[in-house]
């Protein structure tokens, strides 16, 4: 039988942000935003081990709580200005392992379930790159320019359009070797060798950047949390409506 591949589980966390002081200490509904990665990556159980890839000390105390591994990553990889591929080049240096999963603290309502669908995904493909987008059936422009409707013919209806793929970066997963290579040899290695896109659900898609967004997430947590079954409830005249149906 073929041994399966061994993929990690990294969480970056960098303790400072532009946007939002703090970031993944924030609280939603009692629990810090790293909280919510590290809970789903656990639920997936397609992980060999989760690592907390941060740049801060204080991190050690967020592993410790949720029995995880932590790494420092070197202090020049610490600012806003740092490139992804940069902090998983540096990751790979340090953590043997055959392939390597971002799980993004920025989208917290992200389930275990669909965590192992992506990685499951990666697998099954023999990708060597993958990133989540969010597939969105709408009318879409770049630089005045239709990218997925003709301006002449009759308006589309949007269940008819192609769907547009937004980058989510939920999960970002990669092959060790491959990356490697590809950074090496060019100095990035994001998209790098044979690559995938993966949609993810519309509630994966919220991701946290700001204040708004952060008050947002935590409304609907709370909302879920306090109801475990929603009924849809209509106005009366529905009740009309259906006894002429009738």
């Amino acid at each position: 039988m073929k041994k399966r591949q061994e993929i990690v589980a990294m969480i970056p966390a960098r303790i400072g942000s532009t946007r939002l002081k703090c970031k993944n200490l924030a609280l939603l509904n009692g629990k810090p935003l790293i909280a919510y990665p590290i809970e789903a990556a656990k639920k997936s159980k397609v992980f060999s081990k989760i690592v907390i890839n941060g740049d801060h000390p204080v991190f050690t105390d967020i592993a410790a709580r949720y029995d995880v591994e932590f790494y420092q990553r070197p202090s020049h990889l610490g600012s806003s200005n740092t490139k992804a591929d940069s902090v998983v080049y540096d990751f790979l240096l340090k953590h043997e392992t055959d392939c390597v999963a971002w799980v993004n603290p920025t989208s917290p309502l992200q389930t275990g379930e669909e965590v192992g669908s992506v990685i499951n995904f990666f697998m099954k493909e023999n990708l060597d790159s993958l990133i989540t987008v969010r597939n969105k059936q709408v009318h879409c422009m770049y630089e005045n320019t239709p990218v997925n409707f003709k301006k002449e013919e009759m308006f589309s209806r949007t269940q008819d359009l192609v769907p547009v793929q937004a980058s989510v970066y939920s999960i970002m997963v990669w092959k060790r070797q491959t990356f490697l290579e590809s950074y090496e040899k060019r100095g990035y290695a994001l998209f790098c060798g044979k690559i995938g896109y993966y949609p993810v659900s519309k509630e994966s898609s919220l991701i946290i950047k700001t204040k708004e967004d952060l008050m947002i997430v935590d409304h609907i947590i709370r909302a879920k949390e306090s109801a475990s079954e929603y009924e849809i409830e209509y106005d009366s005249l529905v009740k009309t409506l259906n006894a002429m149906e009738q």
